[in-house]
């Protein structure tokens, strides 16, 4: 082949850092944000926290930046340049409109052409709650261990034994069960060479601390399995018939329960049918992690980002102020900067570029983190415009929703809408649920309309929830029922949506 010259005309978005990092903080979830923060706090000094309440402050460094655009608009910059391959590579195929932008001189001054005065928190809220934080409840809670070691104190164990207890106590896992076996522990205990003498001892010894472990509150905690656990529960009740078949299930046919065969079940135990289901009652009632009520409640907090308020006959959507982030710029270390002149000699000047680039690097990052809230704030609004009858009626009104007539709406990328949706929760009248609940696929009808995948759903835990206890609906039944409703749902598709809601099986809802 012979060489030869030619011309070929392209384009390829070329993402500043700025936009880089506006992309990256739109995706992270509340906590994640609050990470990334203190990280930002530590690094950057033009950075620090608001504790006067008063949000995100951009006069300083909005000011600053005005005065030097002119002169020196390209030396902050420079710092942050990278290659227009790498950072097509790191763009991942996304265009400018993903975050709602045109132009790509909106993004180099760090927001849009509206013009934004910060996010400040209302005046209700600037009282003495302000820097409660909800997580910091768990900071006092008692965790399972000190509440064994506790009761331990009471207890008048040798110190030997006391020992093997606590040893015990830090070998259970968040539920209360051993997280090893005893023969597990007693060979960490012991050298490899121990003899069968010194094993038989320690082992003897930790039968004896687990029998103490066991008697401790809570009941059943220190169980090897579920099996034992239960027992351990049903031993501390009353002598009764139906306790004595319910030991006996637990202890060899929990299995049989769960699939609720009655005529085994008595066959096995020789009880009769009422006998069996005071038996079933009784172990209903018992805690199969107990240690549940000691696990750490921020794993079950969610704290919502966006809260929707009736306003007349709308609803409208306002920003939880609690999650809100209190940043500003340090106005000492940015008029100290903007009086002092670049001073002369090559190591001065890029000492002064480069905290010249982390002022800019703090404005960029506070600017992002509103743009980023406003982001939230816009597609959670348009959401709740689409599903205004979810908040009247609840989730049987939802209405058929996806990405793209969000992302039309607003005009921005689909990508976008996706980032939004996902981590991040919306406090409503009949709960918190994330962005992405309020989206779902369509299903016909036969007046030809559409029917929303969430309703749908909906109508299913309805027909369970009045369902026979003794004639539980199988999937069947439930797709014929929804298409005398007009919705036309296969059973495979009805299956998919009961698991979806973990909803057992009919024969396993069967009540004995």
């Amino acid at each position: 082949m012979k060489p030869s010259l030619q011309f070929r005309l392209s384009q390829h978005l070329a993402l500043t850092p700025q936009l880089q990092q506006s992309i990256r903080l739109l995706q992270l979830s509340t906590l994640e944000l609050h990470q990334e923060i203190e990280q930002m706090l530590e690094q950057n000094p033009f950075l620090e926290p608001d504790d006067d309440g008063g949000g995100l402050d951009l006069a300083a460094a909005t000011e600053y930046e005005r005065q030097r655009n002119d002169s020196s608009a390209g030396e902050s910059e420079a710092a942050f340049k990278e290659s227009p391959e790498s950072s097509e590579a790191e763009s991942g195929g996304l265009d400018s409109a993903e975050l709602g932008t045109t132009e790509r001189d909106d993004w180099e001054n760090g927001t849009e052409r509206d013009d934004f005065d910060g996010i400040r928190e209302t005046p209700s809220r600037q009282n003495d709650d302000d820097d409660f934080d909800p997580l910091e409840r768990n900071s006092v809670a008692v965790s399972l261990q000190d509440h064994l070691r506790e009761q331990l104190r009471g207890t008048r164990l040798s110190e030997a034994d006391m020992a093997v207890v606590e040893m015990l106590i830090e070998s259970l896992n968040e539920d209360g069960y051993l997280a090893d076996s005893l023969e597990d522990i007693a060979a960490s205990l012991l050298p490899e060479d121990a003899d069968e003498e010194s094993r038989e001892e320690v082992l003897s010894r930790l039968r004896c601390g687990l029998s103490w472990l066991q008697n401790l509150e809570p009941v059943g905690v220190g169980a090897a399995n579920l099996s034992e656990c239960l027992v351990l529960q049903l031993k501390t009740m009353t002598p009764c018939p139906e306790r004595e078949v319910a030991i006996q299930i637990c202890q060899h046919h929990l299995e049989l329960l769960a699939r609720r065969d009655v005529k085994k079940l008595m066959a096995v135990t020789g009880a009769d049918e009422e006998l069996l289901k005071y038996a079933q009652g009784l172990i209903v009632t018992l805690e199969p992690k107990p240690g549940r009520q000691f696990s750490p409640a921020e794993s079950n907090i969610i704290v919502p980002d966006v809260i929707v308020q009736k306003s007349g006959r709308s609803w409208k959507v306002v920003l939880n102020q609690d999650v809100m982030p209190k940043l500003r710029i340090n106005d000492l270390y940015a008029q100290a900067l903007r009086q002092s002149r670049a001073p002369r000699g090559a190591s001065a000047s890029e000492g002064h570029a480069a905290m010249s680039s982390r002022l800019q690097e703090a404005r960029w990052f506070v600017k992002n983190i509103q743009q980023r809230f406003d982001t939230i704030l816009r597609v959670s609004q348009a959401i709740v415009d689409r599903q205004k009858n979810f908040f009247t009626h609840g989730e049987i009104a939802m209405k058929p929703l996806v990405l793209r007539e969000i992302a039309d709406e607003l005009g921005l990328h689909e990508s976008t809408i996706s980032r939004v949706t996902t981590a991040k929760y919306m406090s409503t009248p009949f709960g918190t649920f994330e962005l992405k609940y309020f989206f779902g696929s369509s299903l016909n009808t036969e007046t030809g309309g559409n029917a929303s995948s969430t309703a749908v759903r909906a109508l299913i835990k309805q027909l369970v929830s009045a369902e026979d206890p003794k004639k539980p609906l199988s999937d069947s039944q439930l797709s014929q029922m929804l298409e005398e409703q007009g919705i036309q749902v296969a059973r495979r598709t009805v299956a998919k949506y009961r698991e979806a809601l973990k909803i057992a099986p009919a024969n396993l809802r069967k009540a004995l």
